[in-house]
């Protein structure tokens, strides 16, 4: 490479000749001997700089993996313990969301029948996380081990996957709320689009691979004006940004499956509720401002119309998530490369049986022994849409999916749950 000198005084033969005596010359020499001089230097410094960024880059990886929550000779222990089957071909699954309403149901149901449980939840502040740590508590009373961490933590998923071959993967984890999308929008895509992403990601690299069943959402159907709603109906008109993620993320997977072999079944819940359920759902917000005094807001579609709901039981729900894990098939990848067809299907769980909001407060007013104080509103454009109703046919033929908990029964049970979780005795709270 030539060198500063030679690109300022090229040596062509026979042009000219450089006295390098002349005064002039010197001069030049030696400033150039100090440009090389600071050069090196220069060089020198970019050099320390880089050594120390890569240490501090170094020191704070460290840090952060001796300060995570997870690793060791301990927790692999208690990961491959909670993971292991106690029945004769059973399962071992990964349930991302463990800690929340729907995960806690299901994971206990898993373990119930003998299948090997882990456990994974961010246990983020969306709504209380006490109640989401009670739910951890109940699902470690009964031999499940739940992880404190983020489907978006790489490290971590590689080192689950590492720890355990995992036959099944129950996908619950997600940012819920249709209205809370439109103060934190970013949330959702956090968890509803990337962490989907890089959940997929784990599953498809894993040798064996695992099947894969998540949690997409009635809300898909969006504006659609078609009932009942069916799988096979338009989904292109989102209402939320809550919806637009679960629309994505069907298309994602469908995806994966595609190109990677990856067994994924999608379910489209239809408003669930039950015990331990999420304190944002009305039928949970109505009971508690109810037994309060508080009034209620009891939204109202346009032209008077009362907003209906599918409401369906999560015993229910547990049942069409089970069936949808036994059903599933095997993945076809390996290594990450796909070797042949995988099933790829989507089913609605709901009740096929729209209830009214008014009738669920009604229901409420009953179980509770208390008059509701009512404010009956227009509904806002906030996402929410009218009316939801399930035709669950292809659910009933490919999983044996059959809701057999009617509303007034799944809130009996509901309202019991709730009057002992938060110490109610005959109506007033337990001091």
């Amino acid at each position: 490479m030539p060198s500063l000198e030679d690109e300022l005084f090229p040596s062509t033969p026979g042009k000219f000749k450089i006295d390098r005596n002349h005064p002039m010359n010197r001069q030049f020499h030696r400033c150039f001997a100090s440009t090389s001089t600071m050069f090196l230097w220069a060089l020198f410094l970019i050099a320390l700089t880089a050594s120390y960024l890569s240490f501090q880059s170094f020191v704070d990886s460290g840090s952060r993996y001796f300060s995570a929550s997870w690793g060791g000779i301990q927790w692999e222990k208690q990961v491959r313990v909670s993971a292991q089957p106690h029945r004769a071909n059973g399962f071992s699954v990964l349930v991302t969301g463990a800690a929340g309403f729907v995960g806690s149901h299901v994971s206990l149901a898993l373990k119930k029948r003998g299948d090997g449980v882990v456990g994974l939840d961010n246990f983020n502040s969306y709504y209380d996380p006490s109640l989401k740590k009670a739910r951890k508590s109940l699902l470690s009373n009964h031999g499940i081990f739940v992880v404190d961490g983020d489907i978006n933590d790489v490290r971590l998923l590689d080192k689950l996957f590492d720890v355990v071959v995992f036959t099944h993967v129950m996908h619950l984890a997600a940012q819920a709320g249709v209205r809370y999308a439109m103060e934190n929008p970013n949330s959702y895509v956090h968890s509803n689009i990337a962490g989907l992403v890089t959940l997929l990601e784990a599953c498809k690299s894993a040798n064996p691979q695992p099947a894969v069943v998540w949690a997409s959402s009635s809300s898909v159907y969006g504006l659609n004006e078609k009932v009942p709603f069916s799988e096979s109906d338009r989904t292109d008109q989102p209402a939320s940004l809550y919806a637009a993620t679960k629309k994505a993320g069907e298309e994602i997977t469908h995806t994966y499956n595609h190109i990677y072999g990856l067994s994924i079944t999608g379910l489209r819940f239809f408003t669930v509720y039950g015990p331990w359920g999420r304190p944002d759902m009305a039928y949970f917000s109505f009971t508690r401002n109810i037994l309060q005094g508080k009034p209620i807001t009891v939204f109202r579609g346009k032209n008077r119309v009362d907003l209906a709901r599918d409401f369906t039981y999560i015993d229910d729900i547990v049942k069409g998530c089970l069936g949808s894990l036994d059903t599933s098939g095997k993945s076809t990848g390996s290594g990450g490369k796909k070797t042949g067809p995988a099933p790829y299907r989507i089913f609605n769980l709901g009740n096929t049986s729209p209830v009214t909001v008014p009738t669920l407060v009604s229901i409420l007013e009953r179980h509770l022994k208390v008059k509701a104080k009512k404010n009956v509103v227009e509904m806002p454009g906030n996402g929410d849409v009218p009316f939801t109703h399930a035709n669950i046919s292809s659910a009933r033929r490919e999983l044996g999916y059959k809701p057999t908990t009617d509303l007034q029964t799944g809130l009996k049970k509901f309202v019991r749950w709730y009057l002992s979780y938060y110490g109610y005795n005959h109506g007033k709270p337990v001091n």
